[in-house]
């Protein structure tokens, strides 16, 4: 396990800028589950969004939030190095 901070408005509502949340890392993703990734084009960043489907040996992925999202529309598919499932606060619960 791990936890993460959130950074920006890509995934409003589910997660808000400042929501930590813990990471498992290496669990295999569901298409729906919320993702840590990583980009092939920005390999020093990492990012999370919602797994839609696996593409060219990867995840598609988008934000939950369309107008605030940089994704797998402008960076191709993602390594999915993680699903997130529990937010620790501001709000804790399940992740959905």
């Amino acid at each position: 396990m791990r936890w993460v901070r959130v950074n920006g408005p890509s995934m409003v509502p589910a997660l808000y800028d400042g929501d930590t949340a813990l990471v498992r890392m290496g669990a295999v993703p569901e298409p729906g589950d919320v993702v840590l990734v990583r980009w092939a084009a920005r390999p020093g960043q990492l990012s999370v969004k919602r797994a839609v489907r696996e593409q060219d040996g990867g995840w598609w992925v988008l934000g939950d939030n369309g107008f605030g999202s940089t994704d797998s529309r402008q960076l191709g598919a993602a390594e999915v190095l993680g699903v997130l499932r529990w937010r620790l606060g501001p709000r804790p619960g399940r992740i959905r």
